[in-house]
């Protein structure tokens, strides 16, 4: 009996893995594949994702294994410049294939205690009030206290818990792939220069040891885009939109992807939830999907803990839909608007042209910015000051630095009068006194993710606040009992 399966090993899976961990929790990961995937569908990291991993002090291994590059911005491939001032300590895209940030996720869960089991497919699921039971390929039948769907666009979790998955089925598809090249780099760049002024989704280049990263048009949206394209097709479609193949031989993997967008009509059913692409899935324009996924994971992490630790009030696992939901919905727009400022027809290139005059504007560039990287979500807490639902980003401290003090995964009240308490919450949230300069609030109180729960500086209100987020206070006279688990919804 375990207290959380995983259903999928890839980031947004071992990410959740790991916050549960933090917290002690018996976690399973269940990964179809023997091996790991070696198909580089991100190359990178958002500012978001930047913040999530240095508040886990899992930045360091990150940065050691990728390349910043300059925050700007990109949307639909109109290039601004980084606007002044923008609210992150963090102002870079780390570029990072996907494999090596797989791994670097993959290693830390493990270290923390999750077990992975590769190799195990599940078939089927099913729940009762107590428990969720996962059914294996092999027969084998494995219970947990929840269990959660990170198992990608076609989701074995959301189609047996009859999720509908709403949205726009794909109407363009590319080929993507890793492969020898044999033509020159500058012959290269000139090509892929010309055919891209009429053609957006079209782009080869260098990635190292040699290889080139090849992204073109398909000829049309597979039926089963699981099928990898091959070294022919792709030669093909390089000769259609640049007159050559550049040489290419020697594949390394091949893949396709399109641009259906659907979204999830739920996010929990029960004792099982989805998070990452089960959820929702989108154009890859602009780098979201793997971001999203790790930053749901990290939403729902504490909250999961919190409902099997038996101190989750009742409704704080179910915020996990209403805060992240919403988020997915707002990519999605931002993908769908993408997409059409891609096209090549008149429509869309004038809408194009005036975005670009737009977007000169620092408010709008700013805005489209901080949507991109997810550092503009503000979460519905109700009424109150601007910073209220929102990500603190990480300012200095007296102790160093305000991530440096989250890494274990709990809430945080940063006291900058000296004069407030958390003392029945001590198991569950740390109070830090100190005065920062970069803080212009008395004290905030921070939920594990980093996002404001509370400002101000008075004693009584923060003590009704504690409870939304943290459940009952502990037993001044002895040690907390955790309260009875939550119960899921009928």
């Amino acid at each position: 009996m375990y207290d959380v399966i995983v259903v999928g090993g890839g980031p947004t899976g071992m990410m959740l893995a790991a916050e549960l961990r933090l917290h002690d929790v018996r976690v399973l990961v269940l990964e179809k594949d023997l091996e790991p995937a070696a198909i580089v569908r991100s190359l990178g990291l958002h500012v978001r994702s930047i913040e999530v991993l240095d508040q886990r002090g899992l930045l360091e291994r990150f940065l050691a294994r990728g390349k910043q590059y300059e925050l700007g911005g990109h949307f639909a491939g109109i290039d601004t410049p980084l606007p002044d001032g923008l609210d992150t300590a963090h102002p870079y895209i780390l570029g990072l294939p996907q494999p090596v940030t797989d791994r670097l996720l993959a290693e830390h869960a493990v270290e923390l205690g999750a077990e992975l089991r590769r190799g195990c497919e599940l078939v089927g699921l099913s729940q009762d009030p107590d428990a969720a039971t996962a059914e294996l390929a092999d027969g084998s039948r494995l219970r947990s206290r929840y269990l959660v769907g990170c198992d990608g666009g076609r989701s074995t979790v959301r189609k047996l818990l009859g999720i509908g998955f709403p949205g726009e089925p794909a109407s363009n598809g590319w080929l993507l792939g890793e492969m020898q090249m044999t033509a020159p780099l500058d012959e290269v760049a000139a090509v892929v220069a010309e055919a891209r002024r009429t053609h957006r989704g079209f782009g080869v280049g260098p990635v190292g040891d040699g290889r080139a990263r090849v992204v073109v048009p398909a000829v049309g949206v597979a039926e089963d885009r699981t099928v990898p394209p091959t070294l022919d097709e792709i030669k093909d479609r390089l000769r259609t939109f640049a007159g050559t193949d550049f040489g290419v031989h020697s594949p390394y993997w091949l893949s396709r992807f399109d641009d259906a967008t659907r979204l999830a009509d739920r996010y929990r059913v029960g004792r099982v939830l989805l998070a990452g692409d089960a959820a929702h899935v989108h154009p890859p324009l602009g780098g979201q999907g793997l971001n999203l996924g790790v930053q749901d994971a990290f939403n729902l992490g504490w909250k999961l803990a919190a409902a099997i630790d038996g101190w989750a009030p009742d409704d704080l696992l179910d915020s996990y839909q209403s805060e992240r939901r919403p988020v997915a919905a707002d990519i999605l727009t931002i993908t769908r608007a993408q997409s059409e400022l891609m096209s090549v027809e008149p429509g869309p290139q004038a809408v194009r042209r005036l975005l670009g005059d737009l977007i000169a504007f620092d408010n709008v560039n700013r805005y489209l910015i901080e949507k991109t990287t997810s550092i503009g979500i503000r979460y519905d807490f109700g009424e109150g000051p601007p910073l209220l639902g929102r990500r603190l980003r990480d300012v200095s401290v007296p102790q160093g630095h305000l991530y440096g003090l989250m890494h274990a995964g709990r809430g945080l009240l940063l006291d900058q009068t000296g004069r407030l308490s958390a003392a029945g919450w001590a198991d569950r949230v740390d109070h830090v006194v100190g005065v920062s300069e970069e803080l212009e609030v008395p004290a905030v109180l921070l939920r594990p993710d980093g996002h404001v729960a509370w400002i101000g500086d008075d004693q009584r209100e923060l003590l009704t606040v504690l409870p939304r987020w943290f459940g009952p206070a502990a037993d001044p006279g002895g040690p907390h009992q955790p309260a009875p688990a939550a119960q899921p919804p009928t």
